[in-house]
Order: C-alpha cells, then structure tokens, then sequence
C-alpha cells in the first residue's frame, strides 16, 4: 500500500514537473494571453515564493554571476541567456533589442527618454550606443525595481551616460525641462505601462518636449498592446509612423515596435 501510495506521488510530482518545464512554456510560446498569465503570474509567484527574492533580484544575480563588469555586451547577453534558458522577464528582449539598436544607431540622439526603466536591459542597450556626451535620462515608477536598473546600468559600466529618476510620468514629464536642463528629446522609448502611452506622449507635445524629427519608438504595441495610441500616431498628420513586425519578448507570440516621427 505504501509503495502503491509513494510511486504514485512520485508520478504525480513528475507530471507536475514536466508541465511546470517542459509542456506549458511550450504551448504559451506561441499563444499571447497564456504567455502572460503564465510567465507574469503564475511562474514569477511560484519563484519568488520558493526562493523568497524577486525576479528583478534573480536577474541582478545573473548579471553578477555571468557577466563582465563594464562590459555592457556581456551584461545584455547574461540577461537574455537567463531569460531565454532561467525565467522569463518583461525586458525589450533580443531581437525586438536589435530593432531598438538600429534605431538608436540611426538617430543617433544626443538627448534620450526612457519611459520604464524596469532592471536596466533597454537602458544600457541604449547607452552603449550614445555618442560622447549625450544624455539619456530613464524613469521608473517602482524604487525597489529602480535600486536594481541602478545596479545592472553600474555593473555595465554606464551610470555616467544615464540619468535614472524614480516617480509617475505623469508627474515626471511637466518637469524635465526646469529639473535637467533638456530642450527636446531626438529619441523617446515608451516601454512603461501601455495605458499611459497616449496620455505621456500628449502630456510631451504639450510641454514642448518633441521637435520637428523627434522620434518615439514604442514598445509591446501587439502584445500586451496599446491600441489608442498606434490610432493616434498613425491617424495624426503629425507623425509619421511605421510598425516593426517582431515577437514578444523571448516567445514566438506577435509583438513589434512602432516608430513615429514627430512632424511638428
């Protein structure tokens, strides 16, 4: 009876494990609400409950573990090889990441807002390909998630290119411009909360933070998506947008970026 009783459990733990490893994250690579139900609930809960840390803090452990201080090459591929292999994380992600880069790399700006720090993995996408003396300015509404970017933006070696505030960007924004000094900024990326992309981007044009040829490149518009902002900046006359096809971060889900060119 008791071995009846222990190789049953035994089965039962095994089948759990292979759905918890192996067959779940299969089927939410492909499917975009179970993705996020899975990888943004259910497995972040079950770690931080089991190894009582955040994943913020597993991610800033990875970065420590496997990637070279001031090396900010290594810090990004620490971060996706743990993401792609360890756990999922809400970062820009690879290949949406070479997109980011190209568009870096083509405006090559010399003033840059991130909305939405999270740990730092856009930000020092971003910062590694500034030109000298530029300023890229990154805010994040959570402080324990901000100590961590802070951590990572060091460990890359970038925290004289970045300036990171913590705060609402509805409160941060009417600010910038008394608070750092900043005109306009040539590159805008919105990676925050998706609801507050319409208003943010309204709440810039409003304090005359974008300029003839500003761009604003904007994050997760599929997925989790952003529908009445990718109506307003294709619907408006004063963008010019287009929309890069790509995937969810780490999965095979739709996703993509949209550029817009602020047209005055």
């Amino acid at each position: 009876m008791w071995l009846t009783l222990v190789s049953s459990c035994g089965g039962g733990a095994a089948l759990l494990y292979a759905l918890y490893r192996w067959v779940i994250p299969a089927v939410a690579q492909h499917h975009a609400g179970l993705a996020l139900l899975w990888h943004e609930v259910m497995v972040e809960w079950m770690l931080d409950t089991v190894t009582r840390s955040t994943r913020p803090q597993r991610l800033l452990g990875a970065v420590q573990k496997n990637a070279t201080r001031g090396d900010p090459g290594s810090v990004i591929q620490a971060i996706d090889h743990y993401c792609r292999n360890k756990e999922w994380a809400m970062n820009v992600g690879d290949e949406k990441g070479c997109i980011l880069d190209s568009v870096v790399s083509e405006v090559n700006p010399a003033t840059v807002l991130e909305l939405g720090t999270y740990c730092g993995y856009s930000t020092v996408r971003i910062a590694r390909l500034l030109p000298p003396h530029a300023k890229l300015i990154t805010l994040e509404f959570n402080p324990a998630v901000a100590a961590i970017a802070r951590q990572v933006i060091a460990w890359a070696g970038l925290e004289d290119k970045v300036q990171l505030v913590e705060g609402a960007s509805g409160d941060f924004i009417p600010r910038i411009k008394e608070q750092f000094g900043v005109k306009t900024f040539d590159l805008v990326f919105l990676d925050h909360w998706k609801e507050y992309y319409l208003p943010d981007t309204k709440l810039m044009e409003e304090c005359g933070l974008l300029r003839k040829g500003s761009v604003l490149l904007a994050d997760n518009v599929v997925c989790p998506g952003a529908p009445d902002y990718l109506e307003y900046v294709r619907s408006s006359p004063r963008y010019e947008s287009r929309y890069f096809k790509s995937h969810l971060e780490y999965t095979k889900v739709e996703d993509g970026l949209e550029k817009s060119v602020f047209l005055g």
